[in-house]
């Protein structure tokens, strides 16, 4: 049995987690390691990391404290851990740390490595068109996600898929692959590989202004975009209601897309990012779909709301506009006053 330290801090570690306490036949989870509670809300209340509710909901020691800070390691060591598994816990650890524990710190990360190394990798494959992804356990050493490779599993992302629907399915999947690869090398029935050397991209991470849309690129690259920024940050332009720029009579409004669909991607798919609920029950067909709309141009049909872009126009979705709840994209636009000459940018 593995004496071992967990840490993370969103929800996408709470599976691992899970998986990794109720093995009790081959883990003795003895402590969590997780962010201190941050201000959360417009009231900014002190709230736990979905991690450290888990932990304590299963009954562990929760660890706090900074690995950056002198003391940390004697914190670490009285826990008795022999190995850590981590997974999405948001802090670089230094060497010292790394080196205090006899068997060493596994992450489970969300990419094919060595691709996709950093913060975002699932949503930078969404944004790239990539058709295939997956997890990989690696041993953490001092480069950023370069150590060596344990372990990983593949899967193909839905052409609807949006990034909090892949990330959910790769947690899942991840936490099975991590217990399962922690076991392995335990019994010394595997051994960890070297990462091939190469230039990679890298996961950057994707702040509120990356997920501005643009509409002067083509139309599957602004429903990449959309799918790559949902749930967080949340993809996001803002609508004029006139012809002209902002002002007083015509201000604009921050509209966050939570879902969108090419004009010409006419199929269904279960991950269609709230589609049954903005389009009508008749499918449209081609004569149906407004031609000639500049980029970023709005147009409200009977049912269904559409945006130009460099090459189709893309059909809004679901939609939720500053101050008021998610919707059907032709509800919200019903709703919204909307000249012929409104517009996004």
């Amino acid at each position: 049995m593995v004496r071992l330290l967990f840490a993370g801090t969103p929800e996408v570690a709470v599976p691992a987690l899970r998986v990794l306490a109720q093995d009790s036949e081959h883990f003795d989870v003895v402590a969590v390691l997780t962010r201190p509670d941050a201000p959360q809300g417009r009231g900014r209340r002190l709230e736990p990391s979905p991690v450290k509710r888990a932990a304590l909901e299963l009954g562990l020691p929760v660890l706090e404290g900074d690995p950056g800070e002198p003391a940390f390691i004697d914190e670490l060591l009285a826990t008795g851990a022999e190995a850590a598994a981590v997974v999405a816990y948001g802090k670089i650890l230094k060497e010292s740390v790394l080196d205090a524990l006899p068997m060493g710190w596994y992450n489970l990360h969300f990419s094919l490595l060595p691709q996709w190394r950093g913060a975002a990798p699932v949503q930078r494959a969404i944004w790239a068109g990539d058709t295939l992804t997956g997890a990989t356990v690696f041993r953490i050493t001092r480069g950023m996600d370069s150590g060596p490779i344990l372990a990983q599993s593949t899967t193909e992302i839905g052409a609807r898929e949006t990034a909090g629907e892949l990330l959910g399915r790769l947690a899942d999947d991840g936490a099975r692959l991590l217990s399962a690869t922690l076991q392995a090398m335990a019994d010394g029935q595997i051994q960890p590989v070297e990462q091939p050397l190469g230039a990679y991209e890298i996961a950057e991470k994707i702040r509120t202004q990356d997920a501005h849309i643009r509409f002067d690129v083509p139309a599957f690259a602004v429903e990449r975009q959309i799918r790559a920024c949902t749930p967080n940050p949340g993809a996001w332009c803002q609508v004029l209601a006139e012809a002209g720029e902002e002002s007083e009579e015509n201000p604009a409004v921050m509209l966050h897309v939570l879902g969108a669909r090419v004009a010409e991607d006419g199929g269904a798919d279960n991950n269609n990012g709230g589609a049954d609920e903005a389009r009508s029950s008749d499918k449209p067909g081609h004569g149906d779909i407004p031609q000639g709309l500049t980029p970023g141009k709005l147009f409200v049909g009977k049912s269904q709301v559409w945006v130009g872009t460099s090459s189709d126009p893309i059909e809004l979705l679901r939609v939720k506009a500053q101050g008021k709840k998610a919707m059907p994209a032709a509800d919200w636009a019903r709703g919204a006053r909307l000249s012929t000459a409104a517009h996004c940018r």
